[in-house]
């Protein structure tokens, strides 16, 4: 059985699968359609992703697509931990610019869903964190999308120095929330 937990954001939710262990190990069902849809999370994912963050202060988001590519995602990590974030940018919503956090980590072994209509990015908070996530549409290149990481209208509080983050140039140059279409 699962359990899930609200982050705050309408549909934004931490899930921890059931770990069953003994002394060769263990082994969890990390995703199964029907458990998730019997907690509210019925999604068809197409596509699973897999990344690598090789030194702590990694910074990879906030990105989404835009519709008709728009993702819902299921993050976890397999190796370190993360600072997960989502920003709601549905125009609209009550609750638009709001932003949910969570640590995400191998040794708890939990994951957080992010519905389409938000953005989302991480933080890698130990070497060599690896993190994993189904996303249920395709990657489309002309619909990616990103914001500023450290939007002041957003105001997300990472964890970590400014100085110590390492970006890409996509995401330093990302622009800030009030500056893009959602199509939401």
């Amino acid at each position: 059985m699962l359990e899930v937990r609200p982050l705050g954001l309408d549909g934004v939710v931490e899930i921890r699968p059931v770990r069953h262990g003994d002394d060769r190990g263990f082994f969890s069902e990390v995703w199964n359609q029907r458990d998730f849809a019997a907690a509210g999370i019925d999604v068809a994912f197409v596509q699973d992703n897999h990344s690598l963050s090789r030194e702590p202060g990694v910074l990879r988001g906030l990105h989404y697509q835009a519709p008709p590519f728009a993702q819902d995602k299921l993050i976890r990590v397999s190796r370190g931990a993360v600072f997960d974030v989502a920003v709601d940018i549905r125009k609209g919503s009550q609750t638009f610019g709001q932003w949910a956090s969570i640590i995400l980590s191998a040794a708890e072994w939990n994951q957080m869903f992010v519905p389409a209509g938000f953005a989302h990015g991480f933080l890698a908070l130990e070497p060599d964190t690896e993190v994993q996530y189904k996303v249920s549409a395709p990657y489309s290149r002309e619909h990616d999308r990103a914001i500023r990481f450290d939007d002041p209208a957003i105001g997300i509080e990472w964890p970590i120095d400014r100085a110590a983050l390492i970006l890409s140039d996509k995401d330093r140059a990302a622009p800030l929330l009030a500056e893009i279409e959602t199509g939401s």
